[in-house]
């Protein structure tokens, strides 16, 4: 293409969509370790979750507990079960994580992030949907510390006239 009338030649042919046809991107190749694992380290407030996830049956384990013992409340196993469900993958991987610091309700976004991220390096392919609905971010929300001459972290002591 020498001047600006090739350019008319090669629209008026099609020739382009031929293309960027051609320059589609492609799939990055899964990172998985010598047992066939996927791992990541996902984090929550004070919670670091340590998360291998594997093909298997939907077997969910923190700390060498089940997911049922562990995590009691159904709301933190439906915060876990999160990405599965957005990627339509239920029952179909293993995760054993091992959790530390923080609360329960911190622990089980940590371990979500994790396994956010093990779905990302097992299927790329799964990165849109799980950076839409937010589980590759880090919440990176953490408790405000305290203030010296104040009751909280901003609460005021009680004021009192007399």
């Amino acid at each position: 293409m020498a001047d600006l009338g090739d350019l008319k030649d090669l629209v008026a042919g099609g020739d382009i969509a031929t293309t960027t046809e051609a320059a589609a991107p492609e799939v990055a190749a899964p990172k998985l370790d010598a047992q066939g694992r996927a791992y990541a380290t996902g984090k929550r407030k004070n919670a670091i979750a340590r998360v291998w996830l594997k093909p298997g049956s939907g077997k969910v384990t923190v700390n060498g507990r089940d997911i049922e013992v562990y995590f009691a409340r159904p709301v933190l196993r439906m915060i876990i079960n999160q990405p599965f469900h957005v990627c339509e993958r239920d029952g179909r991987f293993d995760v054993v994580a091992t959790v530390v610091g923080g609360g329960l309700s911190g622990q089980a976004g940590a371990v979500r992030h994790g396994i956010s991220k093990c779905l990302n390096l097992y299927e790329p392919g799964l990165r849109p949907a799980l950076k839409k609905n937010g589980f590759l971010t880090r919440d990176s929300r953490v408790v405000e510390r305290k203030k010296y001459g104040r009751a909280k972290a901003r609460r005021s002591f009680q004021f009192s006239k007399r």
